[in-house]
């Protein structure tokens, strides 16, 4: 029988079913803690019937389930109304309200083969993630039992309690919803052209080049800010919000990491005291950036701004020397 120690092995693969489940990496850490003592006050009980770590997504699953009794669902600013427009007054919401990225790191089980760390990014875009908060929360346990963790329609009855014939009725009803959202995850390797694309970003923004910069956004491309509700739509309004409004990002420095199976980036900008963009010192955590491709073209720019929360999961530093 598996021993207690080895349950920590499982906690990237837990993280990342809760992380699905509730979008957003600190409740996602919270839910695993809780899955943990669960599992381990109730260890004795285990059988060995099925593999220990379909007897801890089952658990995961319900924790999950029972945090999202009581809450609303997170989203995206582009969830929250129209476009704006650059003019709009900046109105903010609670970290509790937002979709928040996830570390890749904290989330793929590093004893996983490439293909199936390849398969685990493709679920964890943030586009797919907000689509699956539309989905009433056992629904969305079946759908991500199904197709992230392969779970057959016996297992997902057995952990939900309830019948095959309602698990595939849900599994029915949730992937048509996801259908009509038209946010299923993309494949996750970068092409040539894409890898190009970033490269001329990481150069336009760092040259504070903002023709060249909005350039790879796709035509209808988003820019968005959390904790703001304000997003803008197409290349013409983000071009004026970043002379304009976001004129204090020129000079800012960008960190890539890895972010909700996405190209990232902390963004660091001067800091109030070294206003020459010329400097290569003094700069403060200002955003951590998701770009979301469509073909060669950027397809959203996602500026999360909590980072006092964010970065410390990315191990990024809230100051940068150089």
């Amino acid at each position: 029988m598996t021993d207690i120690t080895s349950l920590e092995d499982h906690r990237p693969a837990l993280t990342g079913l809760c992380y699905r489940m509730l979008g957003s990496s600190m409740d996602a850490d919270d839910a695993v803690q809780e899955t943990m003592l669960r599992a381990w006050k109730g260890f004795e009980a285990f059988d060995g019937k099925s593999a220990v770590s379909t007897w801890l997504y089952r658990i995961a699953t319900n924790v999950c389930l029972d945090q999202l009794r009581s809450r609303k669902r997170r989203e995206l600013p582009v969830g929250t109304g129209p476009a704006g427009t650059v003019d709009d007054a900046l109105v903010s919401k609670p970290r509790s309200h937002w979709l928040e990225p996830v570390a890749d790191a904290q989330v793929l089980p590093p004893e996983a083969s490439p293909d199936r760390k390849a398969e685990l990014r493709q679920s964890l875009r943030l586009a797919f993630v907000a689509a699956l908060q539309h989905l009433p929360p056992r629904q969305r346990a079946c759908l991500l039992l199904k197709e992230v963790l392969d779970f057959s329609a016996e297992e997902i009855a057995e952990t939900l309690e309830t019948s095959v014939a309602s698990v595939n009725s849900a599994l029915q009803r949730a992937r048509a919803q996801l259908g009509r959202e038209s946010h299923r995850p993309e494949v996750a390797a970068l092409t040539a052209e894409q890898r190009s694309t970033v490269d001329r970003y990481v150069d336009a923004f760092h040259r504070y080049d903002v023709d060249a910069l909005v350039s790879l956004l796709r035509e209808d491309g988003t820019l968005s800010m959390p904790p703001y509700t304000l997003w803008l739509q197409g290349r013409e309004a983000a071009h004026d919000w970043l002379l304009g409004r976001g004129i204090g990002c020129r000079g800012s420095r960008l960190v890539p990491v890895e972010a909700s199976g996405s190209v990232a980036f902390g963004q660091y900008r001067l800091a109030p005291s070294h206003p020459s963009p010329v400097r290569d010192d003094g700069y403060q955590a200002f955003s951590l950036i998701v770009l979301e491709l469509d073909g060669d073209r950027i397809a959203s720019m996602i500026h999360f701004l909590d980072t006092e929360t964010l970065f410390p999961l990315f191990g990024l530093p809230l100051t940068l020397a150089d």
